[in-house]
Parts: C-alpha cells; structure tokens; sequence
C-alpha cells in the first residue's frame, strides 16, 4: 500500500514535462551532496560501539530479489551467498514489484551493553519482517509495516523500530524483507536509545512544527471564507487539504495519532490526498489567474477538471476504483491546472503584476521539489534529510505563496470596496452639496432638518432661518456674475463664522440661505441668534477690487412650537421672510402662523403648499 502518494507522484508528470524534469536534476544534485551511490566493493560488517551512537546501515546493505514472494528465512539464509550489493541510489530501491531481502552483518563491540535501535524511517513502507540470526539461529523476529496495527508495534513511533538486545564481542546478521506496493525508500540506521529518540523528537518537532502551519493556513482560509464570502479562500483550503493530508500520511502522522487503527485510510489516504490537491489546484489556479489574459475555454477547461477529480475522489472512497486507476487520473491530470494557467501567469508577470511572479516562483518551486522526490522513489538520487523531505518543503513554500496572492487578491477587493465607496460619496456630496459654496443644498438640509425636528422639545428647540440678501441683485448686475459668485462665497464664510459648529448652513439657490441651530433652550434665544446673525452683514465685504455692502431680511420658525415637519416649519420661516422684505426689509421675523398669508410664490416649502402667516417684527431699517 505504499505506494500510494509517491506511486502517484513518480507518475504524476506527462511525457511532455520529462525533459523539465532531467533538467532539474542539477538542482536535485545539490540536495545529494554527501550521499554516496553503489558500493564498489563487499560491505564491511558494522561495528557498533558506545562511542558511535548513530550508524547508517546502507553502505553493508547486500539485497537478494524474491519474485516469486516465497522464500522463507531459512532459505534466504542458505542463499546468503547470492546476496548482491545495491545497483541504485544510497538508501533507496525505487519503485519493485517483488519483495526484496536485506542482510546486514552486524558486530558488536566488547563494551557495548547491546542496547539498540533498528529504525527504517519511511512510514509507509507496507510490510517489514526482520530477523535478528547468529549462526543461522533465528534469536528474535518482528513484523513491522504501515499496514501493521498501531498498538502491536514493537516501538510506538511514526517509523518502523525495533529494539535489539545484543551481546557484546558478538556478530549477528540482521535479515529485513520489504515488501510494498510504493517505491522501497530505505533510510536504515541503527543508533542508541537515547539517539534514537533525540532523532525521532527532531523530526516529531519538525512535522508538528509544518502540520501546525498547515492547519492554521486551512483555519484562516476558512474564516476568511465564511467572513468575506471570498471563494477563493474555499479553494485555497482544499488546496491545503490535499496538501496536509500527504503529509500526515507520508510522514505517519496521521497513522500516529489522525487515523490510528484504520486500515481504511492507510488505504485510501494517499490517493484521496493527490485528488483532493489536484481538486484545490485546479479551483484556485482558474480563480485566481481568471481575467483578459486567460482564454474562456481554459476556466471551463479547469472547472471541468476539478469536476473530475472531485468524482473520481468518490469513486475511489467507495472502493469502485483502486489505486492504479487513480494513478492514471493524477498522471494524466497532475499538472494541467499549472500547465494552463501557465500563459497568463506570463501574461501577468510581463505587465510587472505581482500575482504572476509570483505564480510563476511557486510552480517553479513545485517542478525543481517534485523532480527531486520523483528521482528518489525512481532509486536515482540518494536519501536524505533534504531529498527524503524536498516535495514537502516545497509544498509549505507553495502554500505560503499562494496566501500572499490571497493576501494580493483582498487588498484588491478592498481597494475596490473602497474605491466603489468613495464614488458613492462623491455621488452623495454632489446630490446634497451646493457646487458654489460647498453647502448643504435643499436636499442635504431637508436630511438634516428631519433629524433635529424629531428631536425637538420645549426645552430643545430648533431654530429654522431663511436669509435673503438685500441688495445682491444689483451688485450681480453692476459688477458681473463672477463679483455676485464671489460674494455668494464670501456670504457663505461669514455664516460659517456668526454659527455654532453643530448648526446646518444651506444654500437653496440664488442669494437665499438657511441656518438652523438645534437643542436651544427657549424662545429667547432663538431670537437673540436671529439679531446676530443681522448684526453680522453691518460690515461691508471685501472682495477682488470691489467693496460691497449688503444686508439680510431673516425669517424663522420654531419647532415644535409652529409646527412639527420641516416643510411646515420652512413655510413658515419663508413666509415671516417675505413679509419682512415688503415692510422694509434688514429684519428678523419669525413665522407663527398668527400674520397674513405670504404672497412669495418662488418658495414653495417641500411640498409646492401655501405658507402660513408671520409676526413679531424685530430689527432696524
């Protein structure tokens, strides 16, 4: 059952990739450095001694084939002779049908306690049998495998262990069967109890240290998700799914402590893992790179894809097709979601777009570590850490690049959030602005009148003013439209400066404005900012080459005291306005319903109505 991912990984890349492959090699060599290849000569027996805590075992390897898979320890000890030295790459095999015998001649020292470890550190190998002989005796046997129950281990680890006890200033040989249906990655070392477990806790730490990285990029996707309603994190978190189920299974983290005890997943969880990543990749890619630059035929292309791998996922959970067939799907469909979304990544990368460089950094990642893992289960390059760990590694880098797209792709949906709201703003400001002065216009103070009349009370009086100007018409017409636009503006100002800060100040049109103060506390008070608002136009205005003199007529109500909306209250203020400008105007009238109707016809109040009657003049002529 090994074979599963890795048997999935060595076929994964179409012919058309091969060449790619071998010519990332070089890059995969660097990885090498240090591990030796074919043996020249017979291996030498290995030595344990206290004062060598960790022996790697490969370079006393001899292997014998077992086509047939029948040979017995007895059989394989009278054949010891027809043991050969490895052909391939060190500590590797490749992929093999057969099942494969290993001797190791083992010596130990006279001052050993004979106290060690054997420990194979590829979790899914699938079936492991070892013998420990000393003159053709069998002294002690075990069966180890990922397919062996957790707890009927000999050592509880992620990797397949076995302690020996041995006698010290004595040799034995130590015979391993291997059988698998994955490729035969055999990083054997024999070490001390507390080398072992000092390496083991190293390489405990370092998958808790990726797992936990995967597990809260698949946490935070997801909340962005249910937050945002962004698709895209969705698919990014199937992409983190196969990704992290690949691991737990090819590291025995998920044999260890995910999925301890069942068969089913040991199974399962390799195929399920490179469906599930090739489901995410294909979601994601055509999302993220979707666009001008990409063809609509490649998007249903990819989303047909991810229908296929999603189906063939199912099938394979319900037994209908075994893991060969799965391996033909992800050879033909490994890398087509990177194949087509190729183009416009270069598309994008060409224009100075980050999403596309960095795309391209991630893919590029993705060929040079999937080379070197396939190169390994092909028993081509050597074991060790870096090539044992490469498509991992590069997988985490992956992820962590694909956020920083996630991270790009939300910056843009809040620029244009925030872009789309700034145009509704500036959409808002120009329906309630007056252009000229800066103002609220009609419908602005409307807004704003609606909201403090229904806050009135007898003690929260608002006040409404309607200003006109007395004597702008014949300023506008002696000096231009550009002195009138000037002195509208100037008007504007020392409005703003006789105010509160919390009163409204609009321009209705022409030379008509209102002011509206709020929360005063009787009808005094009203009055008293009624005169200072008069008072406020005794100065003359300065103005580009000219200096002009005008006046105010004001007329105002107060709600709730003459009316309780603001289209009675404006009526109202403009009728006391009006009457106050054909009784000799620079007054303040206010408007309580008690005088003569007005005859203005320009102010209609917000509903076209009549307005009512005014009194109480007050003011100097």
């Amino acid at each position: 059952m090994s074979k599963k991912f890795t048997l999935l990984l060595g076929l994964c890349l179409p012919a058309a990739s091969r060449l790619m492959v071998r010519c990332m090699l070089v890059v995969s060599a660097i990885f090498c450095l240090g591990a030796p290849t074919v043996a020249l000569s017979a291996p030498a027996p290995i030595f344990l001694e206290e004062s060598t805590p960790l022996v790697q075992a490969w370079p006393s390897v001899k292997v014998l084939s077992d086509p047939e898979k029948k040979l017995s320890i007895d059989a394989v000890m009278d054949a010891r002779a027809e043991f050969k030295t490895p052909d391939m790459a060190y500590g590797t095999l490749g992929l093999r049908k057969d099942a494969v015998w290993l001797h190791i001649p083992v010596s130990v020292s006279s001052q050993s306690n004979g106290l060690w470890v054997l420990d194979i550190d590829y979790p899914v190998l699938n079936r492991l049998d070892v013998f420990v002989t000393r003159s053709k005796d069998v002294i002690e046997r075990a069966t180890l495998g990922s397919l062996q129950p957790y707890d009927q281990r000999p050592i509880r680890s992620r990797s397949h262990s076995f302690g020996l006890k041995l006698k010290a200033g004595t040799t034995y040989d130590l015979y391993l069967r291997v059988e698998s249906k994955g490729a035969m990655i055999l990083p054997i070392t024999l070490s001390k109890p507390a080398e072992f477990h000092a390496k083991a806790l190293d390489e405990q730490m370092l998958q808790g240290l990726l797992t936990g990285l995967a597990l809260c990029l698949l946490v935070y996707s997801l909340a962005q998700w249910v937050t945002l309603r962004e698709h895209l994190y969705v698919k990014y978190a199937i992409l983190i799914l196969g990704s992290l189920l690949f691991s737990l299974f090819q590291f025995g983290i998920g044999s260890q402590y995910v999925w301890r005890g069942n068969s089913w997943m040991e199974l399962h969880a390799g195929g399920l893992a490179a469906l599930i990543a090739a489901t995410g990749s294909f979601l994601f890619i055509e999302q993220a790179l979707a666009g001008p630059d990409v063809h609509p035929w490649i998007s249903r292309i990819m989303k047909a894809g991810a229908a296929f791998t999603v189906f063939f996922a199912l099938c394979f959970s319900l037994d209908l097709i075994d893991l060969h067939i799965v391996t033909a799907i992800i050879s033909a469909l490994g890398l087509a979601p990177a194949l087509l979304g190729l183009p416009g990544a270069i598309s994008r990368a060409r224009r100075g777009e980050s999403v596309g460089m960095y795309f391209l950094l991630a893919w590029a990642a993705y060929f040079v570590t999937t080379a070197i893992m396939i190169e390994v289960i092909k028993g081509r390059v050597g074991v060790n850490f870096w090539t044992l760990h490469s498509f991992q590694f590069g997988a985490t880098f992956d992820m962590l690049v694909f956020m920083r797209v996630l991270g790009l792709r939300t910056k843009a949906l809040q620029a244009a959030v925030q872009h789309a709201r700034s145009e509704r703003d500036s959409l808002h400001s120009l329906a309630h602005t007056d252009a000229l002065t800066g103002l609220p216009n009609r419908r602005g103070l409307n807004s704003s009148m609606a909201e403090a009349i229904k806050n009135a009370g007898p003690e929260r009086i608002v006040a409404v003013y309607m200003l006109d100007l007395d004597g702008f018409k014949q300023i506008n017409d002696q000096y231009g439209h550009d002195v009138g636009d000037e002195l509208l503006i100037a008007v504007a100002a020392r409005l703003r400066a006789n105010v509160r800060n919390r009163d409204v100040i609009s321009r209705l049109g022409g030379d008509e404005f209102v002011v509206m103060s709020h929360a005063l506390h009787n009808v005094q008070q009203a009055r008293d900012r009624g005169e200072q608002l008069l008072k406020a136009f005794n100065d003359p205005f300065a103005l580009s080459g000219h200096t002009c003199r005008i006046g105010l007529t004001i007329g105002y109500a107060l709600a709730p005291l003459d009316g309780n909306d603001a289209t009675s209250i404006l009526k109202r203020a403009d009728a006391a306005m009006y009457a106050g400008k054909h009784e000799g105007k620079h007054c303040v009238r206010r408007g309580d319903g008690s005088g003569p109707m007005s005859s203005h016809t320009g102010w209609q109040g917000l509903d076209g109505g009549d307005a009512p009657g005014v009194s109480e003049k007050t003011g100097s002529a």
